[in-house]
């Protein structure tokens, strides 16, 4: 208890008091009723998606695990139901990231929650993923900024986040019976290991979570590569790695290859762990590992210095939460298009708003029960309160009532859904229910038919050239209503990006092939290696329907006088460039940076490296300063299994979205080494 010695030094003093049975009990969950786990049981930690009960002898806390993407979940009440990750992340705001990790980490404080189960930071790659809403996009660098972002203000209100899942789980099909994915060192290294580097050296995340699946024929949980090549030694991660529920596989391969605990139960990590010490195949050397890993975090949190007072039946909430609330749902809402200007809407003499989550609440989030905030704000209550003008309502069931009713207002507004969720991904990239059939016959009757997309990913536009605007709202949380409003009437202006691609067409995205995607024979093959998302748009010279990082405004920029710095490359190299305000109204523009690599690096034409969001006044000019570091001019190189920048001439390309880079410059890099 000397606070003045550092965590794993106060972990080694522990551990050295600890008996085996009371280490074997830190490594495992704790199931509420007996050896059975379900919630159909009287014993008060049946709230929480699992916990390891506290050990009174030694003042070890109880830790206390709940899911909580977008609210403190598992059915809780009196919480904040925030947008989800892929909202905020639109925002392309760190800050705003920021700020929501540090209302979740709060929320989940007060409900006496020490591990968030989130957040989750896998790389989308597959655009029918069931999980995309959970996560921040496309773009391995992207997704590293927001997660340190998050998991930073998650930590700093006291419980520990957990990245999730680790690693490439990339589907929800044929999850828990194993697929295997079949990838290259290069291509796990560049893209899809990035985010949880960031976690762990930018944001010391406390926990990561072992996934389901598998990588080239081992499972998550016991991949040694996985677990102490990369996260223990090339990372230097120093807190736990934990199992998703059910996906610890075996006992001695796993406990030897780097998995600290199985949640959320005792079945390998018990009673069969005890007898492997016994039996001599696992030393108590390992496990000791294994339990420091566990309490440095903890001691590291402050949890022994100061016990948690958290109560599940506490009352969450606060007016500033509600308020940031709507907040984020307003900057992660995205204009795809509004031909003629038909937004902001001028207070029209009517509004028609069809379609089932116009009136209701549109799925928010789904993982293991959802937060239940204690109001909803939908898009016709919204709606109403500011417009003050007549507005209408149908559920759009009835094609030719939905038309009569769009034929009968001077707006349309429609809302179409999809439902995504853990366990499963969409079969295809249509709008389930008829709803293309729905937005055609509303367009056909009102030529300023507004769509607004309530989806978790990309969805097809075949109706697109029909309709006057298109906005995604992606699962905006409890404000929905009011957010949208705000940017309807112009009270808001819209500023979010796409933080992934949309595709044209079916047939024209990254992964045409059942081998990619779902697999073959429990297979996954990672064919297109590099070319992620946007990535393999400009590869094979693919007109997108929409790219990475677009967003449009209410007002126009531009960007210009770009100048490179480069006297320190590749350390440190200075990215200036002035944004301006070429509009009528006041709003924000993202700054993108990209960098094109020498041919001989053979990357992808282009990769995201820097960006920045900007406020500015109707006609103000800002100057922006970006800075590039050796990462940005570097390649994983397989022959050195290691980061290594490469001489030759870098270019260096600045705009406001991946298509849209006007301002070119180069960097000539003649160093040639390891890059951290």
């Amino acid at each position: 208890m000397n606070k003045s010695l550092s965590p794993l030094r106060r972990a080694e003093l522990l551990l050295k008091a600890m008996t085996l049975d009371e280490k074997l009990a830190m490594v495992h969950g704790a199931a509420p009723c007996g050896d059975v786990w379900t919630d159909k049981c009287a014993n008060p930690m049946k709230e929480y998606v699992g916990f390891v009960a506290a050990n009174p002898r030694l003042g070890i806390p109880l830790i206390a695990m709940s899911d909580g993407r977008a609210a403190v979940e598992n059915g809780a009440r009196d919480v904040t139901l925030f947008p989800v990750a892929v909202a905020v992340a639109s925002s392309w705001d760190i800050d705003l990231m920021n700020r929501f990790g540090h209302a979740l980490g709060k929320e989940q404080q007060i409900k006496g929650t020490t591990v968030v189960l989130g957040p989750t930071m896998d790389v989308v790659r597959v655009p029918e993923w069931g999980r995309i809403f959970e996560t921040y996009g496309e773009d391995p660098y992207f997704n590293g900024q927001m997660a340190a972002a998050e998991i930073k203000g998650i930590q700093s209100e006291g419980p520990l986040a957990d990245a999730n899942m680790y690693l490439m789980m990339n589907q929800e099909k044929n999850r828990e019976g194993g697929q295997d994915t079949i990838v290259d060192e290069r291509t796990m290294q560049e893209i899809y290991l990035p985010p949880f580097a960031a976690a762990i050296q930018d944001a010391h995340v406390g926990t990561v979570m072992c996934a389901y699946v598998k990588t080239n024929g081992v499972y998550s949980c016991e991949n040694e590569y996985l677990l102490n090549d990369v996260l223990r030694k090339q990372f230097h991660f120093d807190g736990w790695v934990m199992s998703d529920w059910g996906a610890t596989h075996s006992t001695v391969a796993a406990v030897n290859h780097g998995q600290d605990q199985q949640t959320p139960d005792s079945e390998f990590f018990g009673a069969k762990l005890k007898q492997a010490i016994a039996n001599g195949q696992v030393s108590m050397d390992v496990l000791n590992s294994h339990v420091l890993h566990i309490l440095t975090p903890i001691f590291r949190q402050g949890m022994f210095d100061h016990p948690w007072t958290g109560k599940w039946t506490a009352n969450a909430r606060s007016p500033e939460h509600d308020a940031l609330a709507r907040t984020i749902a307003e900057q992660g809402i995205i204009l795809l298009k509004n031909e003629h200007e038909v937004l902001p809407l001028s207070v029209p003499a009517s509004i028609a708003v069809i379609g089932k989550a116009g009136s209701t609440s549109p799925k928010v989030e789904t993982n293991d029960g959802e937060g239940i905030p204690s109001y909803i704000v939908s898009p016709l209550d919204g709606i109403r309160r500011r417009s003050g003008v007549k507005v209408t309502s149908t559920n759009g069931s009835d094609l030719k009532a939905a038309a009569d009713a769009a034929r009968n207002a001077d707006v349309a507004l429609i809302f179409v859904q999809t439902n995504e969720s853990e366990g499963d991904d969409r079969n295809d990239l249509q709008l389930p229910d008829n709803q293309d059939a729905l937005i055609a016959a509303v367009a056909a009757a009102n030529k300023k038919t507004i769509v607004v997309l309530n989806t978790g990913g990309a969805i097809l536009m075949p109706w697109l050239p029909q309709v006057a605007a298109v906005m995604q709202a992606w699962y905006p949380g409890q404000e929905e209503g009011n957010a949208l409003a705000d940017i309807l009437f112009g009270d808001v202006n819209p500023s979010a990006k796409l933080p992934l691609t949309f595709p044209r067409t079916a047939a024209e995205n990254p992964l045409s092939q059942k081998e990619q995607w779902p697999g073959v024979g429990g297979k996954s093959t990672y064919s297109e290696k590099l070319n992620v998302g946007y990535r393999w748009y400009d590869t094979t010279n693919t007109q997108p329907l929409f790219p990475f990082g677009f967003g449009l405004s209410y007002t126009t920029f531009k960007v210009s006088r770009l100048s490179v710095n480069s006297s320190a490359a590749p350390a440190k190299v200075a990215i200036t460039l002035n944004v301006t305000n070429t509009g009528k109204r006041a709003g924000a523009e993202v700054v993108q940076v990209y960098v094109a690599h020498p041919a001989a690096n053979n990357e992808p034409p282009h990769q995201l490296r820097a960006f920045a969001k900007v406020q500015l006044k109707p006609g103000e000019t800002k100057p922006v300063t970006l800075i590039l570091d050796a990462r940005s001019f570097s390649i994983f190189d397989t022959t050195v299994h290691r980061w290594t920048v490469k001489p030759g001439t870098y270019e260096i390309l600045a705009g406001t979205s991946s298509r849209d880079l006007p301002l070119h410059s180069t960097v000539t890099v003649g160093y040639a080494g390891a890059a951290k």
